[in-house]
């Protein structure tokens, strides 16, 4: 059994990045680079949202890679890293069961919006959104 005392981190350490991919156009990949503050030393979740969920629930695939380490590879559905507001806060993190080290700070993201006969296209925004964990001192 985990020990609580051992699973709380404390609110000086919750660190959040985010970066936003605006899709103004129908099938297409938008590519997007983000780099890290340098005192940022693993990324221990992901998330995706967005302003219009049905579009990029039934319309997106992404490729995701933190410096150069592919984390979802490409055609990867975004639904599936994609949680509704309704979800608990702290299960809307898409978790790998580790901590991903950042080494140089970039992550990278190519997102594709696939033309869906259910979903007609109009702009949106995908806002992908980084659980982060500081650099030990």
């Amino acid at each position: 059994m985990e020990n609580v005392n051992e699973a709380i981190k404390p609110i000086a350490g919750l660190i959040f990045k985010w970066f936003d991919i605006n899709v103004t156009e129908a099938d297409k990949t938008y590519t997007v680079s983000y780099e890290l503050d340098k005192t940022i030393g693993f990324i221990a979740g992901i998330d995706f949202t967005t302003n219009r969920d049905k579009l990029m629930y039934q319309r997106g695939t992404h490729r995701l890679e933190v410096n150069r380490f592919e984390v979802f590879p490409e055609g990867f559905p975004t639904k599936k890293v994609y949680h509704l507001p309704d979800v608990e806060a702290h299960k809307r993190f898409y978790r790998r069961g580790g901590k991903i080290p950042v080494g140089n700070g970039i992550v990278k993201v190519e997102y594709k919006d696939t033309n869906d006969a259910s979903t007609p296209f109009e702009p949106y925004s995908i806002r992908v959104v980084l659980d982060c964990e500081l650099k030990d001192s």
